[in-house]
């Protein structure tokens, strides 16, 4: 199944902007308040509650003070959860994330029922410059076990493609790019150019430049039945593209992203979506400014079996 009915969300103590992750991500805007943090958390308990009330199970964990971890809020780039028990740790890019990875985590989610038979810890690729940023760098569709990758300093294509081997899925790699600086330059996470449901993908078709790659993509979401919802350059900068798609225990789906993303779509956009499934959408606004990423940097899907 494509959808988790439980995510697991940090919440977050010393919120803000991170200098080593801003030298690639063109999202992030320093904002010199006092009250960035404060906002943050505002934030993340008001998404928390309007996904909790459409009953979506979260599993919320608070951050630890020490050592400072500015991104903690975004747990999908250092961990995910697979359906076969299998837990996978990535190497991280900024030196000063690689500290979210906590082992008590898994602890606490076992504590709720879920069964982990492996731990694949990638974290040692970290001393090769290799890196591979979870499912901020990867879009997996479970049902045809395919993962889509862009290439970046945060996906290492070797790294992408043994992962794949290993854990069985077949990669589609390509290269998607934003213009930032006057220049093209590489999108530092897959997830904030495209997004892959039950039966729709939302994508920014127009950030992978080379045209072959381009139409690679289209033909393998095509041929897994796919309805290609496309968004523009522009609404990928307002987070149109980092989205995901959850269900609650009941088997209903919603598609969960940020007020920016969801003002940025056009009505026929949203019509198209909204046959799928409902959308759920929160003001994310300072943790977007900041921290460079939206509403699916913050949700780790939990496929893990339960005892």
């Amino acid at each position: 199944m494509q959808t988790s009915d439980t995510v697991l969300m940090i919440e977050p103590v010393a919120f803000g902007y991170n200098a080593e992750t801003a030298e690639n991500n063109y999202f992030q805007i320093e904002q010199h308040n006092s009250d960035v943090q404060e906002k943050a958390l505002q934030e993340f308990k008001t998404f928390v509650e309007k996904i909790t009330n459409k009953g979506i199970n979260v599993i919320t964990i608070k951050d630890t003070p020490e050592p400072r971890k500015p991104d903690s809020i975004f747990p999908n780039n250092w961990v995910s959860f697979h359906r076969d028990g299998k837990v996978v740790l990535y190497p991280m890019f900024a030196p000063n994330r690689r500290t979210e990875r906590r082992l008590d985590i898994l602890d606490t989610i076992k504590s709720k029922g879920f069964e982990i038979s492996e731990i694949i810890d990638l974290s040692k690729f970290e001393a090769e410059g290799k890196f591979l940023e979870g499912t901020g760098s990867m879009i997996f569709d479970h049902d045809h076990h395919i993962a889509y990758g862009s290439v970046s300093v945060r996906l290492n294509e070797a790294l992408f493609r043994e992962f794949c081997s290993n854990l069985g899925f077949t990669p589609v790699v390509f290269h998607s790019f934003q213009t930032a600086n006057d220049q093209r330059l590489p999108i530092y996470h897959t997830n904030v150019m495209m997004c892959v449901g039950d039966q729709f993908a939302v994508i920014c078709l127009d950030s992978i430049d080379d045209e072959l790659e381009r139409e690679k993509v289209q033909e393998v979401l095509k041929s897994t039945g796919k309805e290609i919802v496309e968004i523009s350059e522009d609404q990928l900068q307002q987070f149109a593209g980092n989205m995901l798609q959850v269900r609650n225990e009941e088997g209903k789906t919603f598609l969960v992203m940020s007020e920016t993303a969801y003002r940025s779509l056009t009505q026929e956009q949203i019509d198209r979506i909204t046959n799928y499934c409902e959308i759920i959408y929160a003001d994310l606004h300072t943790i977007e400014t900041n921290g460079g990423g939206s509403a699916r940097c913050m949700l780790a899907e939990i496929f893990l079996p339960k005892r």
